[in-house]
């Protein structure tokens, strides 16, 4: 049989407290041991291990005296609770200045690369624009940043094809002889450049595309290329461009210049100011031709005579005293350009 008044005795009571106590110790230090975690924490790519008793990422860097800035970034966030082995990945921020069309600013960014931080601070680009340095290229403190707005237009024009000149050389005509056998048109082209400006400013044009709409009709022209001689006389310059022997005779005609015409149909003429008109051979010296007979003047090929053949001229005069005063003779007549 129990003794009950044995059993709660003072001494059995002190037992009791003592073992109660040593259970609380080692529950509570059991307790204490399940909370103790080793964490890693990386600081911009720098790993340390840690040590907490803390349940959160807030508590464990506080533990750990580790100071946060503003704007560094930590993963995972500070409320989020954390497990033994867990890493904490802390991107501190640095100072960059950013420089736009609108002007330079000073920010403080924890983001991984250039591209992150111009998207967490609401500054616009695209692919056409410009990021210096490179948009993937990793913070660092003190660094400069450039973004340049690049726009890209195209513009279209159409412009005039000048025609060209084709001249074309006639040995039988000569260099003063010009003849237009086709005046000549511009064609049309559609000319597309594009435009290049950098924050408003025009940095490039260039051709990109040249389309024919209406081909060039070239100018035509014929030129001479005989070379021109010169006669001089009494201070006057003759340019002919064939010189020839002859033999001359001379004639009048009874009814006077007046009623008198020649083969081509001309009045036969005598003006020693100006053409007078001669008979030649037509297979030597062409009706029409203008000439210059020498000890005569200025005439015109403008008849004809069944006596005249080869290198024959016959000279017109008003007179029967001046045909015969002339009589015959061997000269130059000189074929005019």
């Amino acid at each position: 049989m129990v003794n009950i008044k044995k059993l709660f005795s003072k001494e059995n009571r002190n037992k009791t407290l003592a073992l109660g106590l040593t259970g609380l110790v080692l529950v509570g230090g059991i307790v204490v041991f399940s909370m103790r975690k080793t964490l890693n924490v990386v600081v911009n790519g720098e790993r340390t291990e840690i040590v907490t008793y803390k349940g959160t990422v807030q508590g464990a860097l506080h533990d750990n005296g580790i100071t946060l800035a503003p704007k560094d970034k930590v993963t995972p966030s500070l409320e989020s609770k954390i497990s033994k082995n867990e890493t904490i990945t802390i991107n501190k921020a640095v100072n960059v200045k950013v420089k736009t069309e609108d002007g330079e600013k000073e920010i403080v960014s924890a983001e991984d690369n250039v591209e992150d931080m111009l998207k967490s601070e609401g500054i616009s680009f695209d692919d056409d624009d410009k990021i210096l340095p490179d948009k993937k290229e990793s913070l660092k403190d003190g660094m400069n940043v450039e973004v340049v707005k690049v726009d890209v237009k195209k513009v279209t024009e159409v412009h005039p094809i000048e025609f060209t000149t084709e001249v074309k050389k006639d040995e039988s005509k000569p260099q003063t002889y010009t003849e237009v056998l086709n005046d000549g048109q511009d064609g049309e082209k559609k000319v597309t450049r594009e435009l290049v400006y950098e924050n408003g400013k025009e940095v490039s044009n260039n051709v990109i595309q040249e389309l024919v709409v209406k081909e060039p009709v070239n100018k035509e022209v014929v030129k001479g290329t005989k070379e021109t001689q010169t006669l001089s006389r009494g201070g006057e310059s003759i340019n002919f461009k064939k010189k020839l022997s002859v033999k001359s005779t001379a004639y009048n005609h009874p009814l006077g210049s007046a009623e008198a015409y020649t083969a081509s149909g001309m009045h036969v003429l005598r003006d020693p100011n100006g053409y007078s008109t001669i008979a030649v051979d037509p297979s030597v010296i062409p009706l029409g031709t203008k000439l210059y007979v020498e000890g005569y003047g200025y005439a015109i090929a403008a008849d004809t005579g069944g006596a005249i053949k080869g290198n024959r001229v016959d000279l017109f005069f008003n007179t029967e005293a001046e045909a015969s005063n002339w009589g015959v003779r061997n000269l130059d007549v000189y074929i005019l350009n």
